[in-house]
């Protein structure tokens, strides 16, 4: 077992960030730690990185308690902060140099070259840091999580303000990484989540709402189905609406409409009916998967 966590509570003077939270994530899980602003994803992963104590509850990264046993757990974790601090004064091979010999790593000169490699820094390692891209300082921040080979690599917001090429690269690093260590990262784009984690954990107002693996998540029901439907000609939302069961249509542009069902039965042969009964033809019908963002939104709220 990576992470262990039972019972915790964080407390701040009379707010409760965390409210008797339990999980565990197994060794070489992949796990996206989910949740809006404020729902006590950063303060989790502070607790199990030993930078912040919990009111009450336990937690164990590896086997290694997170107040008892600090020092251990650090050993064990590489972590990157969402604010990602760096030394913007320091050259990039100079940082992981400083880095690693923080952790009195043996053969650090090996060590800092087979890192550099991992994260792609190989063109960009003799330049000062504050002259780097975001992306860049991103992978340097990863460079730092990974420089001591821990056993868990537990991220906060590591692709937050990328580009689209940008969240590429680091999606491709962090999978690469994901194949041999245990992950728990946070984000808020929900892409990045269905590309990278096998397993999801939900967290609202301090509490866990949902821990599922990223497939069965993706199959919660609303009790809702969505059908995109163009037919040839024109049709009347009050026609389409009168459609047994139907509860909502909205027209998408000209004659394609989307048409959401109030509950979880497939409508896809009431629709042909009516176009029959009105004389139209459907010339594309589709039924919508159910979206990570969807469920998200439903269930944090």
């Amino acid at each position: 077992m990576s992470i262990k966590v039972q019972n915790i509570t964080k407390l701040y003077e009379n707010q409760k960030a965390l409210n008797d939270v339990s999980f565990e994530v197994n060794s070489g899980e992949v796990v996206g730690f989910l949740g809006p602003n404020g729902a006590g994803k950063s303060t989790m992963m502070k607790i199990l990185t030993c930078f912040l104590p919990q009111t009450s509850g336990t937690a164990s990264v590896c086997g290694f308690d997170v107040s008892e046993q600090a020092l251990d757990v650090k050993r064990n974790v590489g972590y990157l902060a969402e604010s990602n601090p760096l030394y913007y004064d320091m050259f990039v091979k100079e940082y992981l140099f400083f880095v690693a010999e923080l952790h009195r790593m043996k053969n650090v000169s090996e060590r800092v070259k087979e890192i550099i490699d991992i994260t792609g820094l190989e063109v960009e390692q003799r330049k000062k840091i504050g002259a780097l891209s975001k992306g860049y300082k991103q992978r340097v921040g990863l460079a730092q999580a990974l420089i001591h080979d821990p056993k868990v690599l537990i991220l906060d917001e590591p692709t937050s303000g990328l580009d689209p090429i940008q969240l590429v690269e680091i999606r491709n690093v962090i999978k690469k990484i994901g194949v041999k260590k245990t992950v728990m990262l946070s984000t808020h784009i929900m892409q990045e989540v269905e590309a990278m984690c096998g397993r999801v954990i939900i967290i609202s107002k301090g509490n866990i709402v949902a821990d599922k693996p990223t497939k069965e998540l993706k199959q919660f029901s609303s009790n809702k189905t969505v059908i995109t439907v163009e037919f040839d000609k024109t049709s009347a939302r009050a026609a389409l609406c009168a459609i047994a069961g139907v509860e909502e249509a909205k027209n998408i542009s000209g004659t394609t409409w989307q048409i959401t069902s109030s509950s979880d039965k497939d409508i896809r042969a009431d629709i042909f009916k009516f176009a029959v009964q009105n004389n139209l033809a459907v010339l594309t019908i589709q039924k919508e998967e159910q979206k990570l963002e969807d469920v998200f939104k439903e269930l944090a709220g």
